[in-house]
């Protein structure tokens, strides 16, 4: 492996450039007319333009991405995560084409996509399942039957969805037959699929995922798991590892489970077993992301391990390196997403330029970004402007250096998501670790946000008497010519 076009933008293709760099790799980028300017495009050996802004006319345009390749002699593609990642067609595309695919293979991401299937793949290797469906449902009269068996409430989802599309809460039989319709015409309109299945709704659940590896040998590892709880629109915003919640022999039994998953599609390379965890700590399945996850940064600072590296080595047929007996967790990882998202208005995505853009530095701080001062935040993309990662000896001490890391994560120009995250952290149920899915809901409210601080309040009052008082000055003989102001004076007032 020599070459490896980077199919994806901003902060993880440059995550993966530097580590290609790292193995003595050359890097390819492609980009869309918006991201021209991007430090991605700079730090790539090469870089090709593949089309407009829109995504659906470049980033996820096949056909692009593979001329792409052959004009600059790649001989290995990097899907990143978004875009077409988890795209079988893509994998099958690509291997097709004579090129290797850093990631799995079509057959893994067809079985894995497909929620349905999913469940079937891991339930037949005896990963625990929450009760439900694991066959589409269309009749609604049986649909009816199933739920009054499983018990309500029932949760319906899209068989082919992600990211809460094709998602209902049914709390009763009455509403159940709309809550069904309304499920299947969003599944269709997102995915191209109206299949949809249904199981018990899990109320306030912990998202706990497991990071799983495995190479084109049948070895398999999992580097320990990842809290994702603190969620807006089933989006994560704060992740760390290793959970504060987890025994070791529940840890060890996740792990187990996850890698019987990935044992359950052939997988290869990185990938992450999503779980549901009850108030009892009772574990279900969820569903398996097939690629590199953004929060894959914690789980690389508690282990020592690149993914990266590692998805890389696997595909160029190599064996994985260590066992799981050669894993251990060392301290305490969190992240925060940095969105251009305002929190005080729904965590709706903003837009503008980056007047000031400084990243905190000093031990244990990892900053993950695509962007620069003064560039513009397209409205194309995804809102992820970085990614703030700290890790510490202990989680106390992770969540006092995050603290510190988001007081000096400087940005002006756009809403981000820092003071949520520094509100977040030093709540009592975070520190606590008891916090689920429903944290936001639960607990946040934008003016939470906007806090009172008498003494700067003060001093900015007396400097605006003080300014007031200047400006209502008449002006000296010096300062008037012909009845007009001295532009040299206004400007050194």
């Amino acid at each position: 492996m020599q070459k490896i076009l980077v199919a994806n933008r901003g902060e993880i293709a440059l995550r993966v450039m530097r580590t290609a760099r790292e193995m003595g790799i050359k890097t390819v980028a492609v980009f869309s007319e918006a991201d021209r300017n991007m430090p991605f495009v700079r730090f790539a050996d090469e870089a090709v333009c593949i089309g407009p802004a829109a995504s659906a006319q470049s980033y996820l345009r096949i056909e692009k991405i593979l001329e792409a390749a052959h004009q600059t002699g790649a001989d290995a593609i990097h899907p990143g995560y978004g875009f077409l990642s988890e795209n079988a067609d893509f994998s099958k595309a690509v291997t097709d084409a004579g090129l290797i695919f850093i990631g799995p293979s079509a057959y893994s991401i067809n079985m894995m996509g497909n929620k349905i299937s999913a469940k079937q793949a891991a339930k037949k290797f005896d990963v625990p399942m929450v009760p439900g469906t694991d066959e589409p449902i269309s009749d609604l009269h049986e649909a009816i039957k199933i739920a009054k068996e499983v018990g309500f409430p029932i949760l319906i989802k899209a068989a082919a969805g992600g990211g809460g599309k094709g998602m209902r809460v049914v709390e009763n039989e009455a509403e159940f037959e709309s809550q069904m319709r309304m499920a299947q015409s969003e599944a269709l309109s997102a995915f191209g699929n109206g299949d949809v299945f249904m199981e018990r709704y899990v109320g306030s659940p912990k998202h706990i995922e497991i990071q799983v590896l495995g190479d084109n040998y049948g070895n398999y590892v999992y580097l320990f798991e990842r809290e994702c709880s603190v969620q807006r629109r089933h989006q994560k915003l704060i992740e760390e590892a290793p959970s504060s919640c987890l025994t070791q022999d529940i840890r060890s039994k996740m792990g187990e489970a996850a890698v019987a998953a990935a044992r359950a599609c052939n997988y290869s390379g990185a990938g992450t077993i999503e779980f549901l965890v009850d108030e009892q700590l009772n574990f279900y399945f969820l569903e398996m992301n097939t690629r590199l996850q953004v929060e894959h940064c914690v789980s690389e600072m508690i282990s020592g391990v690149d993914l990266v590296k590692e998805q890389i080595k696997v595909a160029r047929g190599e064996k994985l390196s260590f066992t799981q007996d050669d894993l251990e967790i060392n301290g305490h990882s969190i992240e925060l997403r940095v969105c251009a998202e305002d929190p005080l208005n729904n965590f709706l995505p903003d837009t503008g330029r980056l007047e000031l853009y400084q990243t905190p530095k000093g031990p244990g701080v990892r900053v993950d970004d695509g962007y620069e001062q003064g560039m513009d935040i397209p409205i194309f993309y995804d809102p992820m402007i970085a990614k703030l990662v700290v890790h510490a000896a202990t989680r106390e001490e992770a969540i006092e250096r995050m603290s510190r890391a988001i007081d000096e994560y400087q940005i002006q120009g756009i809403q981000t998501t820092l003071s949520f995250g520094k509100w977040a952290i030093h709540t009592e149920p975070f520190k606590a670790g008891q916090y689920d899915t429903k944290f936001i809901e639960k607990y946040f409210k934008p003016e939470y946000l906007v806090q009172s601080n008498p003494e700067a309040e003060k001093v900015a009052a007396l400097l605006g008497a003080m300014i007031w008082e200047k400006e209502k000055k008449p002006l000296n003989a010096v300062e008037q010519t012909n009845g007009s102001v001295s532009k040299w004076k206004m400007r050194n007032r």
